[in-house]
């Protein structure tokens, strides 16, 4: 099969997958044009060195260590094997998930939103833990994420985060990539190329060659992307072009029938990287982000290949006058 036949078998793929768009197809040219720019990407992106390690750290908890209060010891997941070269870029089933996922935030209603209120987040679903049991055998725990969370839109009040029935007070913070806010995405540039490199640029430097990770910041880049949607309400505009940056990020496919941690199936695009699949499941009638979850390839401590590790969906979402509320 050459590369045209693939590419029109992938496009068939993704049309079974999803029903037909209720938003325009891009104009003619944008995806060949898009397309040369993948390429090109890979070019570059391909030609520094990196070393990876997945950004999900798993705890390892020590039964005896726990009884007696003592040290909580962190593992990264992953063997810290170097990237392959020449990773193909993102393929043209996931570039068009990704468009209809920009189209439907575009077509969204711009939130009117003010100093002073709060975005209101809930979601369900569980990461893992290794455990030592008193017969001294690791085993592999699930950890309940199910949380309310509010966070002030312009970071200049303390979150509220209700978990389990009790709340805690988080630091207030400006927003950054790491802890975005509604405000700090709203500011971040709407060109999706524009908005690759600041966010591949905060990923080089961490996670690039001689940084010491074992992440890379072609893996890096899509994780942070994954983070920064999740926010529960993000800009329109930011939105989509948060969507359009991650289909210039090689190595993105997609998973055509996944089920996220509230039970509901959709559609994933998805980043291989050490091992495990990190997906962002959408739904295959809205193009609506429903959650994201990760995936064993192979086995490990931390289970049989085709364990789901860590899976997180978000069930309600919206702008609310104070910490506490509802939408």
């Amino acid at each position: 099969m050459n590369a045209e036949q693939r590419e029109q078998a992938e496009r068939e793929q993704a049309r079974r997958v999803l029903p037909p768009a209720a938003y325009p197809d891009p104009v003619p040219g944008r995806t060949e044009a898009r397309r040369r720019h993948l390429l090109s990407e890979i070019d570059r992106q391909t030609s520094a060195r990196s070393v990876l390690r997945p950004r999900r750290r798993m705890v390892l908890v020590l039964g005896a260590a726990v009884a007696a209060g003592a040290t909580v010891v962190v593992l990264s997941l992953g063997s810290g094997t170097t990237g392959a070269p020449n990773v193909p870029p993102a393929s043209a089933a996931s570039v068009q998930v990704l468009e209809r996922a920009a189209l439907a935030a575009s077509a969204t209603s711009q939130t009117k939103v003010v100093d002073g209120q709060y975005v209101y987040v809930k979601t369900v679903g569980h990461t893992s833990v290794l455990s030592e049991n008193k017969a001294g055998q690791m085993e592999l725990l699930r950890e309940d994420e199910g949380m309310e969370q509010w966070t002030s839109v312009d970071g200049s009040e303390r979150a509220l985060q209700r978990k389990a029935g009790k709340d805690r007070l988080l630091p207030a913070a400006p927003g950054s990539l790491n802890a975005p806010t509604y405000s700090f995405l709203a500011a971040l540039p709407a060109d999706p190329h524009a908005l690759l490199k600041l966010i591949r640029d905060d990923a080089e430097k961490n996670h690039g060659a001689g940084s010491d990770s074992t992440t890379g910041p072609d893996q890096e880049a899509f994780v942070t992307i994954g983070d920064l949607l999740r926010n529960g309400v993000t800009p329109p505009a930011t939105a989509a072009a948060l969507y359009r940056a991650a289909a210039l990020i090689p190595g993105v496919d997609v998973v055509p029938d996944t089920v996220d941690a509230a039970g509901r199936r959709g559609v994933a695009v998805a980043r291989v990287h050490d091992g495990e699949r990190k997906e962002w499941i959408f739904d295959t009638s809205t193009a609506r982000l429903l959650g994201e979850r990760t995936v064993l390839l192979k086995d490990s401590a931390w289970g049989k290949a085709g364990t789901v590790v860590t899976s997180v969906a978000l069930v309600s979402s919206g702008i609310v006058a104070e910490a506490g509320q509802t939408p």
